[in-house]
C-alpha cells in the first residue's frame, strides 16, 4: 500500500516537472528569436533565463506548490533557480570535459539532476511551510 505522502511527493514533482517545461520552452524559444536577432549569446542566454523563470515562479507558486506569489519568495526562487542554473552547467561541463561523456549526453544528466536539486531546494527552502 502506498502511503499517502509518498503518492503526494509524486504528483507534486508531476506538476513540476510541467511547469519547468513550460518554462523550458519559454526559455529555449526566447534564446533562439533573440539569437536570430543577433542579440549576442551571452546576452539572449541571460534574458531568455530571467523571462523562463518568471514563467515558470508564476506557474509553480500557485500549482504546484499553493503558495501565494511574492516579490520576496521570486528573489529567493531566482536565487535557487541560479544555483540550479550552476549545478547543470557544472555537471555537464564534468562529465564531457573530465569524464569524456558526449556533450547532449552530459547535458542531460546535468539538467536531470538540476531538476531534482531545483525541486528540493524550492520545496525546503522557497515554498515551506510554516
Amino acid at each position: 500500500m502506498f502511503n499517502r505522502r509518498v503518492v503526494h511527493l509524486q504528483f507534486k514533482i508531476v506538476k513540476y516537472a510541467g511547469t519547468a517545461g513550460v518554462a523550458a520552452i519559454v526559455d529555449i524559444g526566447l534564446f533562439w528569436g533573440l539569437s536570430e536577432l543577433s542579440v549576442p549569446v551571452a546576452i539572449a542566454a541571460v534574458a531568455s533565463f530571467l523571462v523562463a523563470s518568471v514563467v515558470n515562479y508564476t506557474l509553480t507558486a500557485p500549482y504546484v506548490f499553493q503558495s501565494p506569489m511574492s516579490f520576496l519568495q521570486y528573489g529567493m526562487y531566482l536565487s535557487t533557480a541560479s544555483l540550479g542554473f550552476a549545478i547543470n552547467v557544472g555537471v555537464t561541463l564534468y562529465l564531457s570535459e573530465v569524464v569524456g561523456f558526449i556533450p547532449p549526453l552530459a547535458k542531460l544528466i546535468g539538467v536531470g539532476i538540476a531538476f531534482f536539486a531545483n525541486f528540493a531546494l524550492n520545496s525546503a527552502l522557497v515554498f515551506r511551510k510554516s
